[in-house]
């Protein structure tokens, strides 16, 4: 439909019809999506704890055996700590729940700590947000997939050497799940999501059951004791140590606030339920794992985990409530990583449309996911699992840096906005960043929940840099700032860009004053004639380059063009090295050097298009190269004509 707008200018508006082909990838992730579908595509509590908190509720599955790694070193006495240093990890997480329930009502728009950050904090302190943010995703991905892998080890020994490939599988399968969109990845995992939380409370269960009736008793054939830590740091620091390892149990709390739009309207309502629910079933497991694996004395080992142990000891052997205790954790660690796949594409987003990240990780697929974010976290994870082979005793020293860093910054965020709110009087409005502010009269409460959160997390982000320096906690301390670096480069690129295709204070394109119109060829032959049919509708200004090697090849072409070239000018430049790019390049440049002010030179390339693709590499794509090095000559337009063999 053509309509005519108060200029008098046409536009066409039309809808098209046309739908994309159906291929490998429709058999893959599915059949293509318009962009109307994006309402029906959010999803509810019940899906939305499936997605944003399997990653949560998975660390449980690992934080008291990274706890008791390090508490190993004191013997016997380790068993005494792990479930004070439980409770005291689950009221840090009440803490930091409490907290994010306010950002998710705060910012209905998601974004999380990197959203928070760049409001209320400035530029500086949200790149660090969305560095440490990005850096939890792509760890998270190789931490839980590479616990999940442990327990299949556990299980099936015979598995150990292949535990990288086994992970790489993994990693790839969640891909591809979550390329198929959000709500049906959601769908998939909602049954193994709520079947682990039934058999690890069966299991807690049961346990309490036979410990306080004296039947309990520990676990049979424990694997042998590692000690990974040597001798230094008994007492204090070592103490510390463990529970910055046991706050693991902590990753993936942030999840909910950055996936807010993903869940139904009302959208902060959801999104806070399932943030509630996902805290209490994280806090009540992590009491119970932990306060069983002390009085059964489970060791900690890559061989089999304490979960593994637990179970074995509660169902009083490997039957098939074991079975599925250790089918059920596996799952849900594999499906951790699908929090992290269903986050760091949408953060990714959101840092890319402020010009921190490559623009293309804006664009959504044909699901209406951001498929080349998580194309993206796939390939990084699958370095990380490569690089650390599959250990989550390796990998865990880098995770939770860069976790509690953002959980720090999110909460001083909010609490400055808390902060900017109590200073509004009542009835009074104020406007930033699209969002209006209102008065709150419980601003003071809400600012000092998370004023005391950001100075909880804070304390356990130092606690957990120092402890964990030497172990690789360095490795993120680096990359958080590097990645900054990089930020700011890209960010500094597209403000350039921006200023320079910028149309204020422009006075408009001046007047062409010649166009010069240049032909490289190879040959005379109905290919170098399409090309010079072209140029001729360009302008009469044209000159035919070839480049000779072989004296007698040259004479040939100059006298076919003198019967073919329409009177054009013909231009041989001798060549006694042999070379062909570098002469024409140096004719080029001389024909710059003359050039008048607003003159335009077009290279007008011939190229070959044979029929099938693998006849392609019998031809020396010369015009594929000469386009690379015309490229940043300015001023040059470079033109294929394309020539369609058979």
């Amino acid at each position: 439909m053509n309509i005519e707008d108060q200029t008098g200018t046409t536009v066409l508006r039309r809808e098209t019809e046309v739908k994309p082909k159906k291929s490998w990838r429709t058999w893959l992730i599915g059949r293509p999506l318009p962009t109307a579908d994006a309402p029906h595509q959010t999803i509810g509590v019940l899906i939305g704890l499936a997605v944003f908190a399997s990653d949560a509720l998975s660390s449980t599955a690992y934080a008291t055996q990274e706890m008791l790694v390090i508490l190993m070193i004191l013997g016997e006495r380790a068993y005494d700590y792990v479930f004070p240093l439980a409770i005291g990890i689950v009221l840090l997480l009440t803490i930091v729940t409490l907290s994010y329930e306010q950002t998710v009502h705060a910012y209905p728009n998601g974004g999380g700590a990197y959203t928070v950050s760049r409001d209320n904090l400035g530029v500086l302190p949200s790149k660090i947000a969305a560095a440490a943010l990005l850096t939890d995703y792509i760890l998270t991905v190789s931490v839980s997939i590479s616990s999940g892998v442990a327990q299949i080890v556990s299980a099936i020994p015979e598995l150990f050497p292949y535990r990288v490939w086994v992970a790489i599988g993994f990693i790839f399968f969640i891909m591809v799940m979550n390329l198929r969109g959000v709500k049906e990845s959601g769908r998939a995992f909602a049954v193994p999501t709520y079947f682990f939380v039934v058999m690890m409370y069966l299991t807690v269960i049961v346990g309490l059951i036979r410990y306080f009736g004296g039947t309990l008793g520990l676990v049979a054939n424990p694997p042998p004791i590692e000690v990974f830590h040597g001798t230094a740091g008994v007492g204090i620091f070592l103490i510390l140590r463990a529970f910055s390892s046991g706050t693991a149990a902590l990753t993936g709390i942030e999840a909910i606030s950055n996936g807010i739009p993903a869940f139904k309207e009302p959208r902060s309502k959801n999104a806070g339920t399932t943030l509630i629910i996902m805290s209490i079933i994280l806090g009540s497991l992590m009491l119970g794992i932990s306060f069983l694996a002390g009085h059964i004395r489970a060791v900690p080992s890559e061989i089999e985990t304490v979960i593994s142990q637990l179970a074995r000891t509660a169902f009083d052997g490997r039957g098939v409530f074991y079975s599925g205790v250790i089918l059920a954790t596996t799952v849900i660690l594999i499906m951790a990583a699908n929090t992290a796949f269903a986050d760091f594409p949408r953060l990714s987003a959101i840092a890319a449309t402020d010009g921190l990240l490559p623009r293309q990780l804006t664009y959504r697929g044909s699901r209406l996911v951001y498929s080349r974010g998580i194309v993206l976290l796939a390939m990084l994870a699958t370095l990380l699992i490569v690089i650390f082979q599959a250990s989550v005793t390796r990998l865990i020293p880098l995770y939770a840096v860069g976790v509690f860093l953002s959980f720090t910054l999110s909460q001083a965020g909010m609490a400055h906005r808390w902060w900017k709110i109590g200073r509004l009087k009542e009835g009074e409005t104020l406007k930033e960043r699209g969002s209006v502010l209102r008065y709150d009269p419980n601003w003071l409460i809400k600012m000092l929940i998370n004023g005391f959160g950001a100075f909880c997390t804070g304390v356990v982000m130092l606690v957990f840099a120092a402890t964990k320096f030497v172990d690789g906690a360095w490795v993120v301390i680096v990359i958080i700032p590097t990645l900054v670096v990089i930020f700011s480069a890209i960010q500094r690129h597209y403000r350039h860009l921006a200023a320079r295709l910028s149309l204020e204070n422009y006075g408009g394109l001046p007047r062409i004053a010649r166009h010069r119109v240049i032909i490289p060829i190879s040959g005379v032959h109905r290919g170098t004639l399409a090309a010079l049919r072209y140029a001729r509708t360009l302008s009469e200004d044209i000159t035919a380059v070839h480049v000779s090697i072989d004296p007698q090849e040259a004479e040939k072409v100059r006298q076919k063009w003198e019967t073919w070239g329409d009177g054009r000018r013909l231009v041989i430049l001798e060549s006694p090295y042999r070379l062909f790019i570098e002469p024409l390049l140096e004719y080029i440049d001389e024909i710059e050097s003359q050039r008048q002010p607003n003159e335009i030179i077009t290279i007008v390339v011939p190229e070959f298009v044979p029929r099938h693709w693998w006849a392609g590499l019998l031809h020396t794509q010369t015009a594929l190269t000469l386009r690379m090095a015309l490229l940043f000559h300015k001023d040059i337009v470079i033109t294929s004509v394309p020539y369609q063999v058979d």
